[in-house]
């Protein structure tokens, strides 16, 4: 429900009563990971989703249920070979909601976190004994926390280390732990959610291809900062989508702001006094993407000047180069698309190919999302 909290929060600020459904387990092709989320209100307005379409109308119901009784539940949702028009995902795959009416406790707070942008976890019980089902616990990244499971203190404590543990990699999943804290004894599942701040998209090099990346970067969720040495060309009037514009050297900025485990660099300047003193200190950065800009014929160039420099074949191997996935791209707005589905590729494991006639899987368990969600890491 995280990745609603924005509307969630005005909802609660405004009084409303409303239920939330979630995602909790995700089994084969299914369309939406755990954490996805929708919401519906007293007065029947819905906001999310948790499928794409497929079962929706059900879940929906659910939630004007639970806001009327004030009963969590948990449904699974899967294909129907029986009927077609039965409520199921056409896709192939299963999922388990969990359908929580939200009435204060802890959700107001997580919520504000959420919407914030600092980094939260919301712990949620959604199977084990009925009378934890749907209860919550607020925690942060200290590991301080709020609320309670049930009125457990062992398994509030054990639950706030899991979910501190997740939240410092970014991740949504489920963990298996007992109802006593331990991890033997009736288990107890819960789901996760983490709300970090967006990762970081770094593009060096002020120029027309910039612009159009920086706005897919911010479609994409990304926090985007564009870097170039020029003051001239790196203004927000060329870049008024972007959220920061530094005027530096690439390489004395690089070393100068924080980048994680998350963070993109694109190089897009093609300007051997900038990519390779920014290179050699970007290969060896513990990030999710580099890439630069160029023709074969730049490439091959650069690629010799950083191994005079002292970049390794191992740290070499690092860098996406020539930028981008073969879309046979043209315009600027071509180009960022190509740089955008090799980030995308990268983080989930795709291949690039095509789908059609292909045999490989439509979703893969790759790496986290830009906004930190994985699937299930019981």
């Amino acid at each position: 429900m995280l990745d609603i909290a924005e509307e969630l929060g005005r909802w609660a600020e405004q009084g409303r009563d409303f239920a939330v459904a979630t995602v909790v387990a995700v089994t084969g092709s299914a369309p939406r990971l755990p954490g996805a989320a929708l919401a519906v209100d007293s007065e029947g307005t819905a906001i999310g989703s948790v499928s794409g379409g497929c079962v929706e109308g059900a879940v929906y119901e659910l939630c004007r249920q639970a806001v009327q009784d004030g009963e969590t539940v948990v449904e699974r949702f899967g294909y129907s070979d029986e009927d077609a028009f039965a409520v199921g995902l056409t896709c192939g795959g299963i999922i388990d909601i969990l359908v929580t009416p939200v009435r204060g406790g802890v959700y107001p707070a997580a919520l504000a976190e959420a919407a914030s942008g600092r980094a939260a976890a919301l712990v949620r019980a959604v199977d084990g004994p009925r009378d934890l089902l749907g209860t919550a616990l607020l925690v942060r990244p200290d590991g301080t926390y709020d609320g309670g499971l049930g009125g457990h203190p062992e398994l509030d404590r054990t639950a706030a280390a899991e979910a501190r543990a997740l939240l410092e990699a970014g991740r949504t999943g489920t963990v298996t732990i007992g109802a006593d804290g331990a991890r033997c004894g009736q288990p107890v599942t819960l789901l996760v959610e983490s709300s970090v701040p967006p990762p970081r998209m770094i593009v060096f090099g002020a120029i027309d291809f910039a612009s159009a990346l920086v706005r897919v970067g911010k479609f994409l969720g990304y926090h985007v900062t564009v870097c170039d040495a020029r003051p001239v060309f790196a203004t927000a009037t060329r870049f008024p989508d972007a959220d920061e514009i530094v005027v530096a050297w690439p390489h004395e900025y690089l070393d100068a702001t924080e980048t994680d485990a998350r963070t993109v660099l694109c190089v897009l300047t093609h300007d051997a006094k900038f990519d390779i003193p920014l290179l050699r200190r970007a290969l060896r950065l513990p990030v999710a993407y580099v890439g630069a800009m160029g023709s074969r014929r730049t490439h091959e160039d650069r690629n010799r000047r950083l191994r005079e420099a002292g970049v390794t074949e191992l740290e070499l191997a690092r860098l996406r180069s020539p930028i981008g996935l073969d879309l046979g791209a043209r315009t600027p707005e071509e180009t960022a698309l190509s740089i955008a589905a090799e980030i995308v590729a990268d983080r989930r494991g795709g291949t690039g190919a095509s789908l059609t006639g292909a045999h490989t899987p439509i979703h893969h368990d790759g790496p986290s999302a830009p906004d930190g969600r994985i699937g299930s890491v019981a």
